[in-house]
Protein backbone atom coordinates (compact mmCIF):
# COMPACT_ATOMS: atom_id res chain seq x y z
CA UNK A 1 0.00 0.00 0.00
CA UNK A 2 1.18 3.30 -0.85
CA UNK A 3 0.96 6.15 1.80
CA UNK A 4 0.66 9.47 0.32
CA UNK A 5 1.01 13.05 2.27
CA UNK A 6 1.22 15.76 -0.46
CA UNK A 7 -0.86 16.73 -3.60
CA UNK A 8 2.13 16.95 -5.51
CA UNK A 9 2.96 13.17 -4.30
CA UNK A 10 -0.39 11.79 -5.02
CA UNK A 11 0.19 13.51 -8.89
CA UNK A 12 2.49 11.58 -9.07
CA UNK A 13 1.60 8.23 -8.08
CA UNK A 14 -1.86 9.01 -10.44
CA UNK A 15 0.39 9.41 -13.37
CA UNK A 16 1.70 5.73 -12.99
CA UNK A 17 -1.43 4.08 -12.08
CA UNK A 18 -3.44 2.13 -15.07
CA UNK A 19 -6.77 1.09 -15.26
CA UNK A 20 -9.65 2.86 -13.52
CA UNK A 21 -9.26 3.95 -9.71
CA UNK A 22 -12.17 3.91 -6.90
CA UNK A 23 -12.15 6.41 -4.11
CA UNK A 24 -13.51 6.77 -0.88
CA UNK A 25 -13.08 10.25 0.95
CA UNK A 26 -12.91 9.95 5.07
CA UNK A 27 -11.94 11.64 7.91
CA UNK A 28 -10.17 8.54 9.75
CA UNK A 29 -11.18 7.00 12.36
CA UNK A 30 -12.46 4.42 9.97
CA UNK A 31 -14.76 1.28 11.35
CA UNK A 32 -16.54 -1.23 9.21
CA UNK A 33 -19.33 1.16 7.37
CA UNK A 34 -15.97 2.30 6.06
CA UNK A 35 -14.33 -0.52 4.98
CA UNK A 36 -17.59 -1.62 3.04
CA UNK A 37 -17.23 1.32 0.92
CA UNK A 38 -13.83 -0.08 0.12
CA UNK A 39 -15.32 -3.47 -0.46
CA UNK A 40 -17.33 -1.77 -3.21
CA UNK A 41 -15.06 0.07 -4.58
CA UNK A 42 -12.38 -2.77 -5.07
CA UNK A 43 -15.35 -5.11 -6.28
CA UNK A 44 -15.22 -2.59 -9.58
CA UNK A 45 -12.05 -0.92 -9.94
CA UNK A 46 -8.59 -2.54 -10.00
CA UNK A 47 -7.43 0.44 -7.93
CA UNK A 48 -8.89 1.87 -4.48
CA UNK A 49 -7.71 4.76 -2.91
CA UNK A 50 -8.56 5.97 0.34
CA UNK A 51 -8.15 9.71 1.90
CA UNK A 52 -8.07 10.45 5.53
CA UNK A 53 -8.44 14.31 6.07
CA UNK A 54 -10.34 15.83 9.13
CA UNK A 55 -11.79 18.86 7.46
CA UNK A 56 -11.52 21.52 9.60
CA UNK A 57 -13.73 24.17 7.42
CA UNK A 58 -16.66 21.63 8.04
CA UNK A 59 -16.25 21.96 11.38
CA UNK A 60 -18.35 25.00 13.41
CA UNK A 61 -16.71 27.08 15.87
CA UNK A 62 -18.25 25.04 18.50
CA UNK A 63 -18.11 21.77 17.67
CA UNK A 64 -15.60 18.42 17.98
CA UNK A 65 -12.83 19.46 15.34
CA UNK A 66 -9.71 19.29 17.51
CA UNK A 67 -11.23 16.38 19.52
CA UNK A 68 -11.97 14.23 16.30
CA UNK A 69 -10.48 11.28 16.98
CA UNK A 70 -7.63 10.35 14.71
CA UNK A 71 -5.84 6.71 15.28
CA UNK A 72 -3.32 7.15 12.07
CA UNK A 73 -1.77 3.64 12.85
CA UNK A 74 -4.87 2.15 13.38
CA UNK A 75 -6.60 3.46 10.50
CA UNK A 76 -3.08 2.54 7.80
CA UNK A 77 -3.37 -1.07 9.40
CA UNK A 78 -7.01 -1.15 8.56
CA UNK A 79 -6.42 -0.03 5.00
CA UNK A 80 -3.62 -2.20 4.44
CA UNK A 81 -5.40 -5.54 5.34
CA UNK A 82 -8.40 -4.73 3.06
CA UNK A 83 -6.21 -4.32 0.02
CA UNK A 84 -6.50 -0.29 -0.20
CA UNK A 85 -3.83 0.14 -2.75
CA UNK A 86 -2.69 4.15 -1.60
CA UNK A 87 -3.56 6.08 1.66
CA UNK A 88 -3.73 9.89 0.98
CA UNK A 89 -3.45 11.83 4.14
CA UNK A 90 -2.42 15.27 3.52
CA UNK A 91 -2.27 17.75 6.39
CA UNK A 92 -3.93 21.14 6.86
CA UNK A 93 -1.16 23.06 5.44
CA UNK A 94 -0.94 21.44 2.14
CA UNK A 95 -4.94 21.52 1.51
CA UNK A 96 -5.82 24.94 3.00
CA UNK A 97 -1.96 26.84 1.77
CA UNK A 98 -1.79 30.53 2.99
CA UNK A 99 -4.08 32.88 1.03
CA UNK A 100 -6.33 30.08 0.13
CA UNK A 101 -9.34 32.03 -0.03
CA UNK A 102 -12.20 30.02 -2.65
CA UNK A 103 -14.71 27.49 -1.75
CA UNK A 104 -17.56 25.97 -3.02
CA UNK A 105 -21.12 27.33 -2.38
CA UNK A 106 -24.12 24.75 -2.60
CA UNK A 107 -27.60 25.92 -2.67
CA UNK A 108 -31.01 25.18 -1.45
CA UNK A 109 -30.72 21.25 -0.55
CA UNK A 110 -27.53 22.03 2.08
CA UNK A 111 -29.62 24.65 3.48
CA UNK A 112 -32.06 22.58 5.59
CA UNK A 113 -31.28 19.80 7.91
CA UNK A 114 -27.58 19.14 8.73
CA UNK A 115 -26.59 22.56 7.08
CA UNK A 116 -29.21 24.57 9.05
CA UNK A 117 -28.12 23.66 12.42
CA UNK A 118 -24.58 23.71 11.02
CA UNK A 119 -23.98 26.43 9.20
CA UNK A 120 -20.80 26.21 6.54
CA UNK A 121 -20.74 22.84 7.03
CA UNK A 122 -21.32 21.69 3.66
CA UNK A 123 -19.41 24.36 2.01
CA UNK A 124 -16.45 22.78 3.41
CA UNK A 125 -17.50 19.49 2.68
CA UNK A 126 -17.66 20.26 -1.16
CA UNK A 127 -14.60 22.37 -1.18
CA UNK A 128 -12.70 19.73 0.36
CA UNK A 129 -14.07 16.83 -1.71
CA UNK A 130 -13.87 18.98 -4.56
CA UNK A 131 -10.18 19.56 -3.98
CA UNK A 132 -9.66 15.68 -3.52
CA UNK A 133 -11.26 14.60 -6.84
CA UNK A 134 -9.19 16.95 -8.40
CA UNK A 135 -5.73 15.71 -6.55
CA UNK A 136 -6.86 11.98 -7.21
CA UNK A 137 -8.95 11.80 -10.11
CA UNK A 138 -11.10 8.64 -9.60
CA UNK A 139 -13.24 7.32 -12.06
CA UNK A 140 -15.94 6.74 -8.67
CA UNK A 141 -16.65 8.31 -5.71
CA UNK A 142 -18.21 5.92 -2.98
CA UNK A 143 -19.94 7.59 -0.52
CA UNK A 144 -22.42 6.21 2.79
CA UNK A 145 -26.31 6.63 2.58
CA UNK A 146 -25.95 7.11 6.08
CA UNK A 147 -25.15 10.51 5.18
CA UNK A 148 -27.75 11.05 3.59
CA UNK A 149 -27.57 14.80 2.49
CA UNK A 150 -24.03 14.67 2.48
CA UNK A 151 -24.36 11.95 -0.33
CA UNK A 152 -26.94 14.29 -2.20
CA UNK A 153 -25.36 17.67 -1.73
CA UNK A 154 -22.29 15.73 -3.30
CA UNK A 155 -24.43 14.66 -6.10
CA UNK A 156 -25.63 17.66 -6.95
CA UNK A 157 -22.44 19.34 -6.48
CA UNK A 158 -20.71 16.68 -9.15
CA UNK A 159 -23.50 17.15 -11.77
CA UNK A 160 -24.12 21.32 -11.55
CA UNK A 161 -20.05 21.67 -11.83
CA UNK A 162 -19.40 18.92 -14.42
CA UNK A 163 -17.09 16.72 -12.66
CA UNK A 164 -16.21 13.82 -14.61
CA UNK A 165 -17.26 10.91 -11.84
CA UNK A 166 -19.52 7.95 -10.91
CA UNK A 167 -21.03 9.20 -7.05
CA UNK A 168 -22.35 6.00 -5.74
CA UNK A 169 -23.84 5.76 -2.45
CA UNK A 170 -23.41 2.46 -0.41
CA UNK A 171 -26.20 0.82 2.47
CA UNK A 172 -25.96 1.62 6.13
CA UNK A 173 -23.73 -0.57 8.13
CA UNK A 174 -24.76 -0.86 11.48
CA UNK A 175 -23.86 -2.66 14.86
CA UNK A 176 -25.57 -5.68 15.98
CA UNK A 177 -28.59 -3.23 17.40
CA UNK A 178 -29.06 -1.36 14.42
CA UNK A 179 -27.21 1.72 15.25
CA UNK A 180 -25.60 3.52 12.00
CA UNK A 181 -21.74 2.78 12.38
CA UNK A 182 -20.24 6.15 12.89
CA UNK A 183 -16.65 7.00 14.07
CA UNK A 184 -18.34 9.20 16.55
CA UNK A 185 -19.80 6.54 18.23
CA UNK A 186 -17.03 6.10 20.24
CA UNK A 187 -17.60 9.79 22.00
CA UNK A 188 -20.80 7.56 23.81
CA UNK A 189 -20.49 6.55 27.39
CA UNK A 190 -21.38 2.72 27.95
CA UNK A 191 -24.45 4.06 29.45
CA UNK A 192 -25.37 6.34 26.80
CA UNK A 193 -24.55 3.53 24.44
CA UNK A 194 -27.27 1.19 25.79
CA UNK A 195 -30.77 2.34 24.10
CA UNK A 196 -28.75 4.40 21.41
CA UNK A 197 -30.21 2.02 19.23
CA UNK A 198 -33.42 4.17 19.15
CA UNK A 199 -33.05 5.94 16.22
CA UNK A 200 -32.92 2.74 14.31
CA UNK A 201 -35.75 1.32 16.26
CA UNK A 202 -37.88 4.75 15.71
CA UNK A 203 -37.05 4.54 12.20
CA UNK A 204 -38.33 0.82 11.85
CA UNK A 205 -41.53 2.01 13.80
CA UNK A 206 -42.11 4.66 11.48
CA UNK A 207 -41.38 2.14 8.13
CA UNK A 208 -43.83 0.33 9.58
CA UNK A 209 -46.60 2.55 10.52
CA UNK A 210 -46.59 3.90 6.92
CA UNK A 211 -46.55 0.79 5.54
CA UNK A 212 -49.59 -0.37 7.20
CA UNK A 213 -51.53 2.62 5.83
CA UNK A 214 -50.35 5.81 8.08
CA UNK A 215 -49.16 8.09 5.55
CA UNK A 216 -49.29 11.91 7.19
CA UNK A 217 -45.28 12.66 7.53
CA UNK A 218 -46.68 14.68 10.61
CA UNK A 219 -47.65 11.59 12.52
CA UNK A 220 -44.69 10.08 11.36
CA UNK A 221 -42.51 12.19 12.41
CA UNK A 222 -44.41 12.72 15.55
CA UNK A 223 -44.10 9.24 16.56
CA UNK A 224 -40.62 9.40 16.03
CA UNK A 225 -40.37 12.36 18.33
CA UNK A 226 -42.23 10.58 20.85
CA UNK A 227 -40.01 7.11 21.10
CA UNK A 228 -37.25 9.23 21.64
CA UNK A 229 -39.14 10.92 24.57
CA UNK A 230 -40.24 8.37 26.09
CA UNK A 231 -36.87 6.63 26.25
CA UNK A 232 -35.17 9.55 27.64
CA UNK A 233 -31.85 10.79 27.46
CA UNK A 234 -32.24 12.53 23.73
CA UNK A 235 -32.71 15.65 22.16
CA UNK A 236 -34.30 15.00 19.27
CA UNK A 237 -32.73 18.13 16.38
CA UNK A 238 -34.88 17.00 13.64
CA UNK A 239 -37.51 14.21 12.19
CA UNK A 240 -38.31 14.41 8.67
CA UNK A 241 -40.11 12.68 5.78
CA UNK A 242 -38.60 14.30 2.69
CA UNK A 243 -38.38 13.59 -1.07
CA UNK A 244 -35.93 10.89 -2.20
CA UNK A 245 -34.46 13.51 -4.43
CA UNK A 246 -34.73 17.12 -3.45
CA UNK A 247 -34.77 16.70 0.50
CA UNK A 248 -37.73 19.01 0.17
CA UNK A 249 -40.63 18.22 3.32
CA UNK A 250 -43.16 16.28 1.98
CA UNK A 251 -46.66 16.21 3.78
CA UNK A 252 -48.05 12.80 2.29
CA UNK A 253 -46.06 9.67 1.18
CA UNK A 254 -47.60 8.72 -1.71
CA UNK A 255 -45.63 6.13 -2.77
CA UNK A 256 -41.98 6.24 -1.20
CA UNK A 257 -39.78 8.99 0.87
CA UNK A 258 -37.23 9.01 2.81
CA UNK A 259 -37.36 9.60 6.64
CA UNK A 260 -34.17 11.84 7.84
CA UNK A 261 -33.35 12.17 11.78
CA UNK A 262 -31.08 13.52 13.82
CA UNK A 263 -30.89 13.79 17.82
CA UNK A 264 -28.50 14.33 20.37
CA UNK A 265 -26.93 11.35 23.01
CA UNK A 266 -25.55 13.70 25.77
CA UNK A 267 -23.09 15.94 23.83
CA UNK A 268 -23.12 13.37 20.92
CA UNK A 269 -24.70 14.48 17.51
CA UNK A 270 -25.87 11.22 15.86
CA UNK A 271 -27.95 11.06 12.45
CA UNK A 272 -29.89 8.21 10.85
CA UNK A 273 -32.53 7.41 7.80
CA UNK A 274 -34.32 5.14 6.23
CA UNK A 275 -36.54 4.47 3.40
CA UNK A 276 -40.24 4.26 3.95
CA UNK A 277 -43.55 3.35 1.35
CA UNK A 278 -46.79 2.68 1.99
CA UNK A 279 -49.12 -0.28 1.56
CA UNK A 280 -49.26 -0.24 -1.92
CA UNK A 281 -45.91 0.52 -3.31
CA UNK A 282 -43.74 -2.24 -4.75
CA UNK A 283 -41.29 -4.02 -2.05
CA UNK A 284 -38.09 -1.99 -1.62
CA UNK A 285 -34.83 -3.68 -1.18
CA UNK A 286 -34.99 -4.95 2.29
CA UNK A 287 -38.22 -4.78 3.18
Amino acid sequence: MHIIESPEAMARWRSSVRGDIGFVPTMGALHEGHMSLVEASRTSHPCTVVSVFVNPTQFGPNEDFHKYPRPVEIDEAMCLSRGVDALYRPNVETMYPPGFQTFVEPGAMAARWCGASRPGHFRGVCSVVLKLLNQVSPQSIYLGEKDAQQLRVIRRMVSDLNVPVQVTGCPIAREKDGLAMSSRNRYLSPSQRIGADALFRGLIAAKDACHEGCRHAADLEAGFRNLLAREGGWECEYAAVVDDDSLEPINLVESKALFIVAARRGTTRLIDNMMISGPDSAPMAGD
